[in-house]
């Protein structure tokens, strides 16, 4: 069984940041790439950031900039610092880790609201 615990959700305004956490723990069989993903009031699904066990980051075009995704290995726990936040960036947050078996697991989500 694996846990994903996620933290630092909450209600900023236009401009400022904030940062997310997610911790994996459990049976997990190696962590490979780890990212974020969010759900706007849309619906809309969109992949916001990935890295890699080495370290390779990738962002979607509309976070460039702004965002920040860094992993601490030894704590299997991924962050996603958020700066510059705009009314869009509004959504839920979720932690996606995949392991060696390239099996994904999604934390329960934190709400990020950002208000103009």
């Amino acid at each position: 069984q694996v846990q994903l615990v996620e933290s630092g959700g909450g209600l900023v305004q236009a401009g400022g940041s904030l940062r997310l956490s997610c911790a994996a723990s459990g049976s997990i069989f190696r962590i490979n790439t780890m990212g974020w993903i969010r759900q706007t009031p849309g619906n809309q699904r969109e992949l916001v950031a990935t890295i890699t066990t080495g370290g390779s980051t990738n962002y979607a075009d509309s976070v460039k900039g702004r965002f920040t995704i860094s992993r601490d290995n030894a704590k299997n726990t991924v962050y996603l610092q958020m700066n510059s936040l705009k009314p869009e960036d509004t959504a839920v947050y979720y932690c996606d880790v995949e392991d060696a078996l390239l099996r994904h697991y999604w934390g329960q989500g934190t709400q990020v609201t950002v208000s103009s």
